[in-house]
Order: C-alpha cells, then sequence, then structure tokens
C-alpha cells in the first residue's frame, strides 16, 4: 500500500456481520485549502457508523483524508464529499460525518452530514 495521498479508499469484510454495532473515528489533523483564499483550514473529522458487510482499513482513510491538504473546498462540500465516498465504498447501515473547522474570521464551523439522509 502507498504512503502517498489517494483519494483510493479501501475496506475488509465486516468481521462481525449480522451483528449491529458502532465504529467512531476522529481524525484531528484534517486540512484543505480555503477555495476564496487559498490558506489552510483545520479541522478534526469525525466518522461514525454502523457497518454492514464492509469496513473502511484504517490507513487508506488516513491516505484519503491527507488527500485533501492542497485542494480548496467549502467546509460544507468538503464534508459531504466524505459522507459520499464512504457510502459509496461501504454501503454502511448507517454513517456521520461530522466536520469540525478552527476558527476562521472569528467563526467556528461545524459540518454534520448523514446516511441515510
Amino acid at each position: 500500500m502507498t504512503t502517498q495521498p489517494t483519494k483510493s479508499l479501501e475496506w475488509f469484510d465486516n468481521p462481525r456481520h449480522g451483528r449491529e454495532y458502532e465504529i467512531r473515528f476522529d481524525c484531528p489533523e484534517f486540512t484543505c485549502l480555503c477555495p476564496k483564499t487559498g490558506q489552510p483550514d483545520f479541522a478534526t473529522i469525525r466518522i461514525r457508523y454502523t457497518p454492514n458487510a464492509r469496513c473502511v482499513e484504517l490507513k487508506s482513510l488516513k491516505l484519503y483524508l491527507w488527500s485533501f491538504r492542497d485542494e480548496g473546498h467549502f467546509h460544507e462540500a468538503v464534508t459531504n464529499r466524505i459522507l459520499d465516498d464512504l457510502v459509496a465504498l461501504l454501503a454502511p447501515k448507517k454513517m456521520v460525518v461530522e466536520g469540525d473547522f478552527m476558527v476562521r474570521g472569528g467563526i467556528h464551523t461545524v459540518v454534520e452530514t448523514r446516511f441515510p439522509g
């Protein structure tokens, strides 16, 4: 597996398929660029999901999140993109992605998006 940023997410079989349980990740080092100014935006991305047949592989998730660092994205767009990509990969029973962005211009932004929604 590569150690370079990539949009390629990987999965593995849910080891307890048939049991309902929740998986949670806190990713406190997320960075992307403001599409207006080009300045970095820092956030904690929180992912919470109830798996179906698949679980996300963590190194691929790390490299996927890292891939946004040099791209311009509005907070709302990037948070929804992460949800869309993970739902397409995993087909979870349910999922919530939260983007908790650091203060910029005196405004603290939290974007929460969910599936099904």
